[in-house]
């Protein structure tokens, strides 16, 4: 079984990789720009595997999995170039959602065991 990694766990290994090189992170607008560039990248996976366009024959294969990996270690290397911890940045979205979304959606009825 595959060990669990923790939000900040994750945070040092990428930071970790990115120490190793003179040229260290990008600027937070090169990181944008290639951001959007693996957001694309998993839309065009989405597609193909969920929509109504399929692989030509000769395309690479992906991964939706894949591509969340790419995008994930992107929006890591922003983060982490910015200072931001994505532990606090997760605790802060969900605060909002359980107060100023907490009514928003039709709550599920939850089975009551006597």
């Amino acid at each position: 079984m595959k060990e669990q990694k923790t939000i900040q766990k994750m945070q040092q290994e990428v930071d970790d990789y990115i120490g190793q090189f003179k040229e260290g992170y990008f600027s937070p607008l090169a990181m944008m720009a290639r951001l959007t560039e693996e957001l694309g990248e998993l839309a065009r996976e989405i597609n193909h595997y969920y929509g109504e366009k399929p692989k030509k024959n000769n395309e690479v294969e992906k991964t939706v999995q894949e591509e969340l990996g790419d995008l994930q270690f992107v929006m890591i290397c922003l983060a982490n170039s910015l200072n931001i911890n994505l532990q606090d940045a997760h605790d802060q979205v969900m605060h909002k959602f359980a107060t100023r979304d907490k009514d928003r959606w039709t709550r599920k009825e939850i089975d009551k065991v006597e």
